[in-house]
């Protein structure tokens, strides 16, 4: 496990909050050292949070050319076919993953490919768990095309918590399956789009992990 490039200064910054903060308490109050200890851990309880969230995590990536990876760590909340109105503009099968705060926050590539359209949409921010949040809250589209000419799309959205979408692909990048692409800052939801021929391999409820849980399989032609 690492730190991620992004959680470098907030963890920084909470380093040295904390040690102001217990320099402040322990030479302006006399208390007992139970007293003492308790602030310690109190203190101490936002910093594990931060390297919690920012961590990631050493996989190995379960790579498959006829597969979709789950691009984020989550719950699988959806499964439908639903109409794509960005930038398919047709029907595509669904899925939907929340992402609470405890899981890994860092999104990964679900297949190999071309990045073919990236957009960032501002927006509100209501719980990620409704269905309006996909479109009305803060999201960044992205579509990766692969070599047999089959389009993944997954849209990062900023739930009620999460305050800030990070993205890294511009269009025309050569993509890894497996390989990063941005992570949401503390809590969301990441929605992927799919051909309605593929074969979903996932349940509502499932937990999924990046890199690792096939999402879907593609159709042979």
């Amino acid at each position: 496990m690492r730190l991620h490039k992004e959680g470098r200064i907030p963890v920084l910054i909470d380093i040295l909050l904390f040690a102001l903060c217990v320099t402040l308490f322990f030479y302006f109050t006399d208390l007992p050292i139970w007293v003492n200890v308790l602030v310690v851990i109190a203190l101490l309880i936002p910093f594990t949070m931060l390297i919690r969230f920012f961590r990631v995590p050493n996989r190995h990536v379960n790579r498959l050319d006829n597969a979709v990876l789950s691009p984020a760590d989550g719950t699988v909340i959806l499964i439908e076919e639903a109409v794509e109105h960005e930038y398919f503009k047709d029907k595509r099968i669904k899925i939907s993953i929340f992402m609470s705060v405890h899981n890994v926050h860092v999104n990964f590539y679900p297949i190999n490919g071309e990045v073919e359209y990236v957009a960032y949409h501002p927006g509100k921010y209501f719980i990620a768990h409704l269905p309006k949040s996909s479109l009305d809250n803060e999201h960044n589209t992205v579509v990766v095309r692969n070599d047999e000419n089959r389009s993944v799309l997954f849209r990062q959205i900023a739930g009620f918590v999460a305050r800030r979408i990070i993205s890294y692909p511009k269009v025309g990048d050569k993509v890894k399956q497996g390989d990063e692409m941005g992570m949401i800052r503390f809590g969301s939801r990441v929605d992927v789009f799919l051909p309605l021929d593929a074969e979903v391999n996932v349940k509502l409820g499932e937990p999924v992990r990046t890199q690792k849980t096939v999402l879907a399989y593609f159709k042979p032609y």
